[in-house]
């Protein structure tokens, strides 16, 4: 079932220095990463961000129109696009530095929706986290609202100094997903289970958490569900956690549980559904994992 998606966040470029050194430079950020999966997915996906009217905004827009993205109005202001710099270990796992402005402007935002979806940095970071939070509590009454932390220690400092945003983002969603390395940083915690189970005490219906080679555990009404991973062979995990997050909630769409009106059947998931849905999930990552950047599957890749 098709649906319709706000995604909210950051789009910046992604400047990647692999292990070799060899450095390469593509349009990234978890939210535009989402809304990129979810378009090409077949849904209608429209990104409220901040691009700059640069070479580097021009390939994110260019990046964006070519998988079906949309971009709210407001979205490209007159300044320098935000950068993110990736280095690649030798597993492919990147870690993060960043130069990053972010104060989007919500102007003309879709009346209605099927989902709201936002991620990482941009509902952490003063001044459009707060931004964000509006967003979120102003499509609260129709629309199924989602969220991942995915940390960035970098740029948002200490745990304990963000935690009570991150809760405070977690209260306002149906959905949460989470990493098991971003709940571990989080709570300084080697119970990454038992903090995702408990965020359903402060309001979402579901709560995932990705486990990489270990595979993904839900929480749900139905109790706790527990999926293997897809074994692929990994070039990077760039952009991995956000085809995860797409994932969910497509899967959501095929099973039309997304929307405001559908909170109680999602808060009654029966685990064999909520299986269904994190499967679906990984699978669409792995294909992610499979090849270089934060480049998702489109819809007539999957089998």
């Amino acid at each position: 079932m098709t649906a319709t998606f706000l995604i909210v966040g950051e789009a910046l470029t992604d400047i990647v220095i692999d292990v070799d050194g060899t450095r390469r430079e593509h349009p990234g950020g978890s939210p535009m990463n989402v809304a990129v999966a979810l378009s090409r997915l077949g849904h209608d996906a429209q990104l409220l961000t901040r691009i700059g009217d640069d070479a580097r905004g021009d390939a994110i827009r260019a990046h964006l129109e070519a998988s079906g993205v949309s971009l709210t109005p407001g979205s490209s202001v007159e300044a320098p696009t935000s950068t993110a710099l990736a280095r690649l270990d030798a597993s492919g796992a990147a870690t993060y530095e960043f130069d990053l402005l972010w104060d989007p402007r919500p102007a003309e935002l879709p009346e209605r929706v099927d989902a709201v979806h936002t991620s990482s940095i941009a509902a952490v970071l003063q001044p459009g986290a707060a931004t964000v939070v509006d967003v979120l509590r102003r499509c609260h009454g129709t629309a199924t609202i989602s969220y991942d932390p995915n940390a960035r220690p970098t740029l948002m400092g200490a745990p304990e100094a963000v935690r009570a945003q991150v809760e405070e983002s977690i209260a306002l969603c149906d959905v949460v997903k989470a990493s098991d390395e971003d709940v571990a940083w989080l709570y300084d915690t080697e119970d990454v289970e038992g903090v995702v189970d408990s965020w359903r005490d402060l309001g979402p219906a579901l709560t995932v958490l990705t486990r990489g080679g270990e595979g993904a555990v839900g929480f749900g009404g139905s109790g706790r569900v527990q999926v293997s991973p897809v074994v692929v062979d990994a070039v990077d995990t760039v952009g991995a956690g956000d085809t995860f997050s797409a994932g969910i909630l497509d899967a959501l769409a095929a099973k039309d549980l997304l929307g405001a009106q559908r909170r109680p059947e999602l808060a009654a998931m029966p685990s064999d559904v909520l299986a269904d849905v994190l499967r679906r999930a990984a699978a669409l990552a792995a294909i992610t994992v499979s090849r270089a950047g934060a480049n998702p599957p489109w819809s007539h890749e999957l089998t």
